[in-house]
């Protein structure tokens, strides 16, 4: 709450407007679970890696992300039940990506039995519920210090894949996206678009994520009340390539 209080008050500076280009970056918790949200749009689904249409399908022919990326499937660590729709038990873990290498896929019973593998309970669309991505070794309340001057991005949102099959997405930075220089917060600054590539963002420019992480439900009640989370850390990248 005092973090918020400190922005609100920033957001009363006037605005900057900022060139398209790559500046260095970091994404607040919230931010990255935009972008987490999208790659579980078929980028753990069995069916997505059978018929050849998962975000990740290059990680299948050995492209990698940062060793520090290990991310899972957590329902004992999250707020999903341990069950799906059809009532079967879902594992307490299944490890999505291992030390940036792409791990198990989400089966769902139903895929099992097209494609002759076991389930491991994943629903129906064989999307993540309890989302949960390892802790890196930046403290947050030295954040500002180590990005020093670049973005701070405290949300992101109208996402979407620009080159599915290259793991390319692009959307629009939020409220409460800063410009920092020397550590210090100087100035919000109006929205911009990126396009970027998940093997830079997680994988080539990423520096550095934070000790702490935040549990984030899922608020959205479309067509009923979800229950799923995501448990994430901010991550520094060195680059952030903005095109508007």
């Amino acid at each position: 709450m005092a973090q918020a209080g400190e922005q609100l008050e920033k957001l009363a500076l006037p605005r900057r407007t900022l060139e398209p280009g790559e500046y260095r970056a970091y994404l607040a918790p919230h931010a990255l679970a935009e972008v987490a949200g999208l790659l579980c749009w078929g980028g753990f689904s069995a069916r997505a890696r059978q018929t050849k249409q998962s975000p990740l399908m290059r990680m299948e022919e050995g492209r990698t992300l940062a060793p520090r990326i290990t991310l899972l499937e957590n329902i004992a660590g999250g707020v999903a039940p341990a069950f799906q729709a059809e009532g079967f038990v879902k594992p307490a873990v299944v490890p999505l990506i291992t030390a940036g290498k792409l791990a198990d896929p989400l089966v769902s019973p139903r895929s099992a039995k097209e494609y002759g593998l076991a389930t491991n309970a994943a629903n129906g669309g064989e999307a993540p519920e309890s989302l949960d991505l390892a802790a890196g070794g930046l403290a947050e309340r030295d954040v500002l210090q180590a990005l020093d001057t670049g973005l701070y991005i405290s949300n992101l949102w109208y996402l979407n894949f620009s080159d599915r099959p290259a793991g390319r997405i692009t959307g629009m930075t939020r409220f409460a996206t800063f410009w920092v220089e020397g550590g210090r917060v100087v100035a919000p600054v109006t929205p911009m678009r990126f396009d970027e590539s998940i093997y830079r963002l997680l994988g080539e420019t990423l520096i550095d994520l934070t000790r702490e992480r935040e549990l984030l439900p899922d608020s959205s009640t479309y067509g009923e009340r979800q229950t799923s989370s995501a448990r994430l850390p901010g991550a520094l990248v060195s680059a952030l390539r903005f095109t508007l």
